[in-house]
């Protein structure tokens, strides 16, 4: 399927309604559905905002406000410079959360967009009433597991070719941005989920320049600050335990953040935890989206009981 527009992938005709929102010194492109407590869905890496579809819909059926955003660096957002840490893209979350008007929000977030969920969790815990991460353990825990488990740090070796100059960028955006779909297929437990319409839709936004270089930005600052002060600072101060109800989601079988580098999560929250695996890979919210809307609505659910 020929690749279309970037532009018209980024603003994907729908139920929903497109805004561009001022948030921390930069525009976010977001998608509204619906009324009710606010949700917020960030997307992962290779992806963007529609990656969320289809529980923006069913969120908005069940009662809720529904807004998908895309992360600074992606899709229809700002490309700035810089700012691709989890400071500032804390402060970007909890910016979009009041200026759409919402006192708080419940974050659900995959991947890169599920770290910076635990980030404001603890950064802007006032604009944060509960945060439900998807394939993404806490930040310490994730780092405990890369530097002592061989087989998670092989599984993200990706990253380190990330942190060359220029040629990162050109792999992502060569043949139509062949390698987007590639990435998604391989982190799949079953890839045969992507299919036309998708890969086309993820390759299509990832090839609105500077998109390939501003997503590879998030993983040259998260190498890069390791032994940096202000990396060193930012894990310091994700020590705090959270103090909200956390939901973690993961796939059984995702082969890039394997399962066992979940374990552990649990001990920085001091809210109520719950955890549930899907017969998934990286992207449970994609596979197996049925039993992930459905097991996300039952948490929610139980956020509004008394």
């Amino acid at each position: 399927m020929p690749l279309i527009d970037p532009d018209a992938a980024i603003r994907a005709s729908g139920p929903w309604t497109h805004r561009d929102v001022p948030a921390n010194g930069a525009r976010f492109h977001v998608v509204d559905i619906g009324e009710g407590p606010a949700v917020v869905l960030l997307h992962g890496f290779p992806t963007f905002w529609w990656t969320w579809r289809r529980q923006l819909t069913a969120l908005a059926e069940a009662g809720y406000r529904a807004i998908a955003m895309d992360l600074r660096g992606y899709g229809g957002s700002d490309h700035p410079p810089d700012g691709y840490d989890p400071r500032t893209l804390s402060a970007d979350v909890a910016g979009v959360i009041r200026c759409l008007g919402e006192p708080n929000a419940v974050i659900v977030g995959h991947g890169w967009g599920g770290l910076v969920g635990w980030s404001t969790a603890v950064l802007e815990p006032e604009t944060v009433r509960a945060i439900a991460p998807v394939s993404m353990p806490h930040p310490r825990v994730l780092r405990k597991a890369i530097l002592r488990n061989g087989r998670q740090r092989a599984a993200m070796n990706y990253a380190m070719g990330f942190q060359l100059p220029f040629v990162p960028e050109r792999s992502l955006t060569s043949h139509d941005g062949q390698r987007v779909a590639d990435l998604i297929t391989s982190w799949s437990h079953d890839g045969a989920w992507l299919d036309d319409e998708a890969s086309s839709a993820f390759r299509s936004a990832f090839m609105r320049w500077p998109t390939a270089h501003t997503s590879v930005e998030y993983h040259r600052w998260a190498v890069r600050s390791i032994l940096r002060p202000d990396g060193l600072s930012f894990m310091s101060l994700m020590e705090a335990p959270i103090q909200r109800s956390v939901l973690q989601m993961h796939g059984a079988h995702d082969p890039m953040v394997l399962p066992a580098s979940v374990d552990g999560s649990e001990e920085y929250v001091r809210g109520d935890y719950q955890r549930v695996d899907f017969e998934s890979g990286h992207f449970p919210h994609e596979e197996a989206s049925a039993e992930f809307t459905a097991a996300l609505l039952t948490w929610l659910e139980a956020l509004d009981r008394p």
